[in-house]
């Protein structure tokens, strides 16, 4: 579905050049759900939106369905943009608009008639559920609320890959996993492949499928996020992994239990294994099966 191949992303700073994305390599498959995170700086929102074009790469391509977005005149490139929609994280709706007509306003540039709109928002205020808001502005809706519109916005052209840029960054949990649960509708439903980025490993233990780790730039790390979480290669992931799954005991916690673990061993002596503290993975299905 999307290929990213060789792609860097150079900016001038006063005399000096900054890489923010440098030789990176990634394939996106249909339908699926795909993380990138990394800190602050890390070049993550800088790659998405070369994904569209937003951001024109100093070098490399990207490859949309067959087709090098690179090489794309003006004009075939506004057309291949409407197979892409995007979320962002403050959400970028018009307050001068209702729900209603913040959803409709991409069709309203494509040329549709008023029955076409229609025909087109009505649906979507039904899935992202904000029929009964359809004629309030946005002061008037929760931060929730606000993403789903720009969910909504971004589905309305039907496209087949949907960018997701920080998209729950600022909602509480609680509203972070609504939006996430209705992704994971969305990509089930209409097969929508999503890229999302993210700084929080909890959104991406979530809903992805796959994910990439960047620092720098660059991609240090890929693969299934099970995979990832299971044996993260780089210091950097499990750094981020630390977020979600404590590996390492607290200090004071862990003295405890090497005191009472030499304990128990000092009774029934050296040769048991009481004196040892084992830690144990359950992965898939067998994860919510009591342990025998």
């Amino acid at each position: 579905m999307i290929e990213i191949q060789a792609l860097t992303q150079r900016f001038r700073s006063g005399n000096s050049t900054v890489e923010a994305v440098r030789n990176v390599d990634l394939s996106i498959r249909p339908g699926e759900i795909f993380g990138i995170i990394g800190r602050s700086g890390a070049g993550k929102s800088t790659l998405v939106r070369t994904i569209n074009l937003l951001s024109r790469p100093s070098s490399g391509r990207v490859i949309l369905d067959g087709e090098d977005m690179t090489t794309l005149p003006a004009a075939a490139l506004r057309a291949a943009r409407r197979r892409i929609g995007m979320i962002f994280q403050h959400f970028n709706l018009l307050s001068s608009r209702t729900v209603y007509d913040n959803i409709a306003l991409p069709l309203e540039l494509a040329g549709l008639c008023k029955t076409g709109i229609a025909g087109k928002v009505e649906p979507l205020l039904e899935l992202v559920g904000l029929t009964d808001l359809q004629d309030r502005y946005p002061a008037q809706i929760s931060g929730g609320q606000k993403q789903r519109v720009g969910i909504a916005r971004a589905l309305a052209n039907d496209p087949k890959v949907l960018l997701s840029d920080e998209a729950t960054s600022a909602l509480d949990p609680e509203t972070t996993r609504a939006i996430l649960e209705l992704l994971r509708r969305i990509n089930r439903e209409l097969g929508l492949t999503i890229v999302l980025i993210t700084h929080q490993m909890e959104v991406i233990k979530m809903i992805c499928d796959r994910v990439a780790v960047m620092e720098a730039g660059q991609v240090i790390e890929q693969g299934d996020v099970l995979d990832v979480f299971r044996a993260p290669r780089h210091a950097v992931t499990r750094a981020l992994i630390g977020d979600v799954i404590a590996h390492e005991l607290p200090k004071g916690v862990l003295e405890r239990l090497r005191a009472r673990l030499a304990g128990t061993a000092a009774e029934t002596g050296p040769a048991s294994n009481a004196g040892h503290l084992f830690r144990f993975a359950f992965t898939g299905s067998s994860g919510a099966q009591p342990a025998r």
